[in-house]
């Protein structure tokens, strides 16, 4: 222990509060909390600890300890949990890859968006979730946003704004999705009312949803409005189908949460499972990490705090595995964050205890999954070894991204980036870019910006940098890649350039290729992953391309002006759309008078006659 913590050691407050346990630079590896932080964090450089011990790796690297005082157990219990999610200590359990999971956003405006995001704004927005299932929450979404008339789109609807009719009402009014908020056709007070049911929804409640659409519906029925009344039997069938879809674990409508915790000595897996009115309605699980030396117990509490922190919907009754430590404190922070009673619990037998065991599996299951997920990952194909000594790299590329210029003389430039992990292709991590920088042919420069895009985000947001960097180019293309990856900092990465001409390889330092046999596997693969980059780009040129043709041919008609030509695309949302739309349709926009939907429709129709058409 260095002179500077023994000194401090003896001063600490017998006060409660959360401790930081510094390294060399400052950075916080360890964050706990304590009754009395004068005891606790004494006690660490009180015990015996091994080379191999996890703790005295901690111990070792501890240069210095900061204590933030508080006035109650619950305000040292949340500032732990936030101070975790902050800066995600490495030997603190942590859930793995939490920031991946999405959230449902409902946002502070008169009449609120909801949708799915990765994003976490500070702007006074509300966040449910994360769910691990999304596409299963994004169907469940789109299909009770319909119903209850949740717009999706991304106006910023003011009085100010419905008052001037500002925005025109879109087809998803017109096809009875939403309900018009932006003209004013809904009141505040019961579009307010739809996301409030919308999200009971997505916390596994359906009853006041559905004593809702019977009351509309038969109130319909009594207007004699009985088509609109038979839409509204077609949306209570959905929701009914929706609850019935939902396991019944419970006689009684409570809402409880069911946590269980299964580890291996190396890795955890937490897992929640959710009962709304006595029904399942999903699960959440998560991967830990850092659980070596942990006990069970000390998992659990770690799960729990990282848990509910993020969550918004805090249930009634929450069934635990076994007691942790700080139950009592849990349990009043969470009381505080539902504003409501909360029972922690530990089923010992019944029903409940069953229901503990069905979780535990699960749990199990789950871990089971990874392990063998691990060894599948472990498994290194045998061109990997091949193209790693042919490239003469110091270790094995599993990871390769490849990056492609396409354009036309400058215009409509694009560059596409994809991933392959093992020899796959990795479709979900492909990215594609607008060049920002040029509007002439300039490949080289147009390599330099978007490498140096994509790998400044990749140090910003902390992730790994790929083993192996593909540029589709030669000597050109490669120094320039070489350059921008300099003015980051990054030394030492591997990048190659592979030329389409002669498929020759350029190394770093080299003038001449770098020779490998034209019938090698490793040579095959290479130019497998720099085709796909050729098709990923060309495709999005080919997109740009045709989207900026259409977009001109309005600019063909007589009449069109800027205005106008932006009031048609909002309207109908593509140039496609506008081509194909009916007289009646072109009517309806607003600005666009007979004369010029004659044009219109003539421009895209010349085989008709007005006649025929008006």
């Amino acid at each position: 222990m260095i002179e500077s913590l023994q000194q401090k050691l003896p001063h600490l407050p017998p006060k409660c509060g959360v401790y930081l346990f510094k390294d060399a630079r400052g950075a916080p590896i360890y964050i706990g909390k304590a009754r009395e932080l004068n005891k606790r964090v004494r006690s660490y450089f009180q015990r015996p600890t091994g080379i191999g011990n996890k703790l005295g790796a901690m111990l070792r690297n501890i240069s210095d300890v900061e204590v933030i005082m508080t006035d109650s157990e619950v305000e040292a219990l949340i500032l732990e949990a936030n101070l975790v999610k902050e800066y995600r200590p490495r030997y603190n359990v942590n859930l793995k890859d939490d920031k991946s999971f999405p959230q449902i956003r409902v946002t502070p405006e008169k009449f609120p968006q909801v949708f799915l995001t990765r994003m976490i704004r500070q702007d006074g927005s509300r966040y449910f979730g994360p769910f691990t299932d999304v596409k299963q929450t994004k169907a469940v979404l789109r299909k009770f946003k319909a119903i209850l008339g949740i717009r999706n789109c991304r106006f910023r609807i003011t009085d100010e704004s419905i008052a001037q009719g500002k925005h025109q009402l879109c087809l998803d009014y017109h096809i009875n999705i939403c309900g018009g908020p932006c003209r004013g056709k809904v009141s505040e007070a019961e579009y307010r009312k739809n996301v409030s049911r919308l999200i009971d929804v997505l916390n596994g409640k359906t009853a006041d949803l559905l004593d809702h659409l019977h009351r509309r519906m038969e109130e319909l029925s009594s207007r004699k409005k009985f088509e609109e009344a038979a839409l509204v039997r077609n949306q209570i069938r959905v929701v009914e189908g929706f609850a019935l879809g939902q396991k019944v674990v419970s006689g009684e409508k409570v809402d409880r949460d069911l946590i269980a915790i299964c580890h291996n000595g190396r890795d955890a897996c937490g897992l929640v499972f959710k009962i709304r009115n006595g029904r399942l309605v999903g699960r959440a699980h998560f991967y830990l990490g850092q659980v070596v030396a942990k006990s069970e117990g000390e998992i659990l509490e770690s799960f729990i705090k990282q848990y509910y922190h993020r969550v918004d919907f805090i249930p009634k009754e929450i069934l635990l595995g076994e007691w942790v430590e700080d139950s009592e404190p849990i349990q009043r922070w969470l009381m505080g964050k539902r504003k409501g009673r909360v029972i922690l619990t530990v089923p010992r037998r019944g029903p409940k205890a069953a229901l503990m065991r069905m979780a535990q599996r699960n749990a199990e299951l789950l871990l089971e999954e990874l392990k063998l997920q691990r060894l599948k990952t472990a498994f290194v194909p045998p061109i990997l070894e091949e193209l790693k000594k042919d490239l003469r790299l110091h270790k094995l590329p599993r990871h390769i991204e490849a990056f492609d210029i396409s354009n036309i003389g400058g215009k409509d430039a694009v560059a596409s980036m994809v991933s392959y992990r093992d020899g796959l292709a990795q479709k979900s991590e492909y990215r594609r870019f607008k060049i920002r920088t040029l509007s002439r042919q300039d490949d080289p420069t147009m390599m330099a910006e978007v490498i140096g895009r994509r790998y400044k985000r990749i140090l910003e947001e902390g992730k790994d940098l790929p083993d192996l960097i593909l540029v589709d180019g030669g000597r050109g293309q490669l120094s320039s890649a070489l350059f921008a990856l300099e003015q980051l900092g990054i030394e030492n990465q591997f990048i190659i350039g592979l030329a389409k001409k002669l498929e020759e390889i350029y190394l770093p330092g080299l003038a001449e290729p770098h020779g490998i046999p034209k019938s090698s596997a490793s040579l095959r693969l290479l130019r497998r992953i720099r085709d796909e980059s050729h098709r990923f780009a060309l495709d999005y040129h080919r997109k740009l391309r045709k989207k900026r043709t259409l977009v001109s041919e309005l600019d063909q008609i007589e009449g069109i002006s800027e205005k106008r030509k932006k009031t048609l695309l909002k309207y109908f949302g593509s140039v496609e759309k506008v081509a194909r739309a009916p007289v009646g349709d072109l009517l309806q926009v607003e600005g666009i008078g007979s004369q010029l939907v004659r044009k219109i429709y003539g421009h895209f129709h010349p085989q008709e006659g007005f006649k025929e058409v008006f």
